[in-house]
């Protein structure tokens, strides 16, 4: 029997952050879904905890100026994009903790810009179902994102001293985590994947076969795609945390149907084809 095609997800954010870890995660990540979701009149905004100052092969570069390189690259990227700004929270890359000072920098940015939803590296992935390990800043990343949004920013009592600054309280209506191994719901990206492999060719000091790497990026769209019978998507473990009748479905199937599991193993990893 064939598996039952899933239905695309069509929810879209009024505002939206995605937290990562380092400067092209977010273009190796949801930067169709940003793009599309930006061209339909979203508001995005993206947060780097750290700006990629190990991300480099020689050891005897300067990290400061690699840094200053790679933020360059991400805003460049951004543009492409299409967000409206840029943070660069300048934690120590390689050593990415999910730690309180870190959370607080987190909340202050989602108080500040008040997203609907936040997008961010899924913290339980360790091995990549189809080959290869996250690396720990990208675990350490999103599980940071994720006790940001819940329950810290919505907290008064949390940070106390950012709601006497004004930064009031703020719900985060859901959490969509990519790269994960068990994706419950897939975004048509058709009209914005070639905005995604233009932002990753800002990535200069980082794309080692740049070739090579927009032939995987277009399959790897094209895997998921399948999914939900369009040419490409991106595909999202979505946890909703606060639901009303207008957000509709994410699109999941009961744990019983044959498609469940998504799509097959993803063939090839990241890893092979950048710096870090």
């Amino acid at each position: 029997m064939s598996p039952r095609r899933r239905r695309p997800h069509t929810w879209r954010p009024e505002r939206f952050m995605v937290v990562v870890a380092h400067p092209d995660d977010a273009d190796f990540g949801p930067a169709a879904t940003a793009a599309r979701w930006i061209d339909e009149g979203s508001t995005g905004w993206l947060v780097c905890c750290t700006s990629g100052d190990a991300g480099g092969d020689d050891p005897d570069l300067d990290p400061l100026e690699l840094a200053a390189t790679r933020e360059a690259e991400q805003r460049q990227a951004a543009a492409v994009v299409g967000y409206a700004g840029v943070s660069f929270l300048h934690q120590p890359d390689g050593a990415l903790a999910n730690d309180l000072p870190l959370r607080e920098l987190l909340v202050r940015e989602i108080r500040t810009f008040r997203p609907d939803a936040v997008l961010a590296t899924d913290p339980e992935v360790v091995f990549y179902r189809g080959g290869g390990v996250n690396h720990a800043d990208h675990r350490a990343a999103g599980l940071a994102a994720t006790d940001a949004v819940y329950p810290a920013a919505r907290n008064p009592m949390a940070f106390p001293h950012l709601a006497r600054a004004g930064l009031a309280p703020h719900v985060v209506r859901r959490l969509y985590l990519f790269w994960p191994n068990s994706p419950n719901a897939w975004i048509d990206v058709t009209t914005t994947l070639e905005r995604k492999v233009a932002a990753l060719r800002a990535h200069v000091s980082q794309i080692r076969q740049p070739d090579r790497l927009e032939e995987r990026i277009r399959r790897w769209a094209a895997e998921e795609g399948r999914v939900i019978g369009v040419p490409a998507a991106e595909a999202f473990r979505v946890v909703v945390i606060e639901e009303d009748d207008e957000e509709g479905p994410t699109g999941e199937l009961p744990e019983d149907d044959p498609a469940a599991d998504g799509p097959g193993e993803r063939s090839g990893s990241r890893s092979e084809l950048r710096s870090r």
